[in-house]
């Protein structure tokens, strides 16, 4: 080999030696993350929608944060669709749409915490994948999860040595709640307890008042210490379930909402 050719060659050899040696950049790679309320539609602007966090499980560095923003979703698509990953969500459907920066096989774990405008009600989730470097995770819906529960938000007021009681009750998305809709108020039972410490000391069915999703009924309030007042609903389908808690005072007095 002539000497010219030959310190090309070398040159070319360093040069690839060189690449392999130094660390791969970043690669960009698109994330959509939707929340979809149990037996119900996806959680969005209606409820505050849901915190998410994407971070590396390993490392635990955050790849990225946000919340799910748009509309709960086509209420027909949702709630019709079956078989295997059927396609439930529009363009307009709420998510959380991200790119991540990563250089390698990156196992993610994704946090859920929703729904925001109902803080007394919002429960938090955890699930994991693993993400290649350049391949989206935005196929079919893209990367959905379930939040489990009801969001309750109590009012209690005091008259005459009764805890006057009333919740509102709906699916994390805010969906209604109504006689003969599709989420059945005869599906639901709601009841009020009052709890000093961990002793019940009076518990009483509410009954289904007002659409959408309104329970109400009455407490007594025996004598003694601060106590507080849970409400707790459960679909009897479903299984899905929450709780709202208001702190009633020993001299509980005039109205008193869930924060």
């Amino acid at each position: 080999m002539k000497p010219g050719y030959r310190d090309l060659w070398r040159s070319a050899a360093f040069g690839l030696a060189l690449a392999a040696a130094l660390p791969a950049g970043a690669t960009p790679t698109p994330v959509l993350v939707r929340v979809i309320s149990q037996d119900a539609k996806f959680i969005g602007d209606h409820t505050g929608g849901a915190a998410v966090v994407l971070r590396d499980a390993e490392s635990q560095a955050v790849l990225a944060e946000g919340r799910t923003r748009g509309g709960t979703g086509d209420t027909g698509l949702i709630m019709q669709a079956t078989g295997r990953s059927p396609r439930r969500a529009t363009p307009d459907t709420a998510g959380f749409s991200a790119v991540l920066e990563i250089d390698r096989p990156t196992l993610v774990r994704l946090e859920v915490q929703g729904p925001l405008d109902r803080p007394g009600s919002a429960v938090r989730i955890t699930a994991e994948r693993w993400i290649m470097p350049g391949e989206p995770v935005t196929a079919g819906d893209g990367w959905v999860v379930e939040l489990p529960g009801l969001a309750v938000t109590p009012t209690v007021s005091l008259t005459g040595g009764m805890l006057a009681v009333s919740a509102q009750v709906e699916p994390l998305c805010g969906c209604p709640i109504a006689p003969g809709g599709l989420w059945p108020a005869a599906d639901y039972r709601v009841s009020a307890s009052l709890w000093a410490g961990n002793r019940r000391l009076a518990e009483v069915p509410l009954a289904f008042t007002t659409a959408p999703g309104g329970f109400s009924g009455q407490v007594p309030l025996p004598p003694g210490p601060p106590a507080t007042l849970m409400i707790f609903a459960r679909n009897l389908v479903t299984g899905a379930s929450g709780l709202g808690r208001i702190a009633v005072p020993a001299a509980a007095a005039g109205a008193r909402s869930a924060p």
